[in-house]
């Protein structure tokens, strides 16, 4: 492949995205630049205030477990209050907590302090991914997320090669320096960012129509998006496991810690220089396919950890496999989310979403760290592959329906999945219209339509009890379908 058509296979890749989401993926590589808490968190509670190695693990997990309890918290502010106040007031309680580390030196101030910050960090994910769905078109809303997560890796790998520098300064300025970070994230968002919740719908005579009111067990109640959960926490399970695991593993292997952190290096090194090769190699994939192939790479990566032996190179191997899993899953069940969240429910959607990978996160790691003090890594391994082939089976049976593959949306969330893929909506009287194909009446009171194949669609208008779509071709007038009411004055 020559210079040129790299060139503009990249530029493609960033193209087309509106302005508004630069200046988020901005404030998401701001804030990863400076995310040292977590990343020298065990090492300040070990060797710089002397605590045990018990403790550190503790309170490592006590983060995790305020994600628990973020993520929906951050879903249900990001529907009610908006998506710009949640981030702006998340991002300054995180800061405010990495800056509160920096001087409690108690072992229950230490812990609640990262608990606190557990939720801060995980209730602001809820708001971005709607922010990201709200103003970026359908169709490239998986690019979207892909390269918002490639900044997020982007800023972590600039703040470990940073912060291992500059760890001679203390750990204490590390955490100034990232609640700094964190702070200027937030002004980011506030001076920059416009506030993209949608606004509620009215009806031809201007009357405001009330959305369905969606509550998380609403949420939950949804059959096709709780199935994408479940799945979701399965390879979150597979994938959180190697980060207490493989160092576990290669210990047991006589490996030195230098060695792991060579190996897992090489996650961050593979995420930062191909995550845009990935993204366009992936562009316009089945979702499913992609879900079902990045379950599969997980089962293989992890896999085969157990038939590493004692070879640095072989370890490094597995994990280019599972990362490359890693970078086609985050994205796609992102999408998916938004795929099939409501409009007015996309930050609830998220929230539960990012609670599964916040379960994953408290979970894991215990467990990982269980099997191999006692059956052993090779059981841990096995039961990673098969959590993670029985996650591509549950994709490939599961959602094919729920995410368009057989031409139909699912029963829960059909809203959500026929808006995704290039349906439009007017914003009088409920009328969807779709490139083509019959589009069957929700059972609601909304209109009905029977949908004529017009090519590309063009703007779309009301007028009496008809809609009119204008095509390249010409104008096509679509009346309500036989037996539907018409739409309301």
């Amino acid at each position: 492949m020559s210079i040129d058509s790299l060139r503009r296979s990249a530029s493609a890749t960033v193209s087309g995205l509106p302005r508004g989401f630069w200046w988020l993926w901005l404030s998401t590589l701001v804030n990863r630049t400076g995310a040292f808490v977590l990343t020298f968190l065990s090492l300040y509670l070990t060797v710089e205030l002397g605590h045990s190695a018990w403790f550190a693990g503790l309170v490592v997990a006590l983060h995790g477990l305020g994600g628990v309890a973020g993520s929906p918290l951050g879903g249900a502010l990001t529907d009610r209050w908006g998506r710009r106040p949640t981030m702006v007031t998340m991002h300054l309680a995180a800061a405010a907590s990495a800056a509160a580390l920096a001087v409690v030196t108690s072992a229950w101030a230490i812990a609640t302090v990262v608990l606190l910050m557990g939720v801060a960090m995980q209730a602001v994910r809820p708001s971005i991914n709607a922010t990201i769905a709200d103003m970026v078109p359908a169709h490239d809303v998986r690019r979207a997320y892909a390269l918002n997560y490639w900044a997020l890796n982007l800023g972590f790998a600039i703040a470990s090669i940073g912060g291992g520098a500059a760890i001679f300064l203390g750990y204490r300025t590390l955490f100034v320096v990232d609640a700094v970070a964190t702070t200027l994230c937030a002004v980011i968002v506030f001076l920059r960012l416009p506030e993209t919740r949608p606004e509620a719908k009215t009806d031809q005579a201007g009357r405001p129509v009330a959305a369905a009111e969606v509550s998380m067990l609403t949420v939950l109640r949804d059959a096709p998006f709780r199935t994408l959960v479940l799945l979701n926490l399965l390879v979150c399970l597979v994938f959180t496991a190697p980060w207490i695991g493989l160092p576990l593993t290669m210990a047991d292997q006589g490996l030195s810690p230098s060695s792991y952190g060579v190996v897992i290096a090489v996650n961050g090194i593979v995420i930062v220089g191909f995550q845009l090769l990935v993204n366009r190699l992936t562009d316009k994939r089945s979702p499913v396919v992609l879900l079902t192939l990045s379950s599969l790479l997980f089962a293989l990566g992890t896999g085969a950890t157990a038939l590493a032996g004692s070879s640095v190179v072989a370890f490094a191997a597995t994990v280019v496999v599972w990362t490359v899993g890693e970078m086609i899953h985050v994205p796609t069940n992102a999408a998916a989310t938004a795929l099939l969240a409501p409009e007015h429910a996309r930050g609830r959607y998220q929230g539960v979403m990012g609670m599964s990978w916040a379960v994953a996160g408290f979970v894991a790691p215990i467990g990982a760290g269980a099997i191999v003090g006692g059956p052993g890594p090779d059981v841990l391994w096995a039961a990673t592959f098969a959590i993670g082939i029985l996650a591509a089976v549950g994709y490939t049976l599961r959602l094919r329906k729920a995410l368009c593959e057989d031409g139909g949306g699912g029963t829960g969330a059909a809203d959500g999945a026929r808006k995704a893929d290039g349906a439009r909506e007017t914003d009088g009287g409920g009328v969807r219209v779709v490139d083509g194909g019959t589009l069957p009446d929700d059972g609601g009171d909304e209109v009905g339509v029977v949908v004529v194949s017009v090519g590309d669609v063009g703007d779309i208008s009301a007028a009496g009890d008809a809609v009119h779509v204008v095509a390249a071709g010409g104008t096509s007038a679509v009346s309500p379908s036989a037996g539907a009411p018409a739409p309301r004055a």
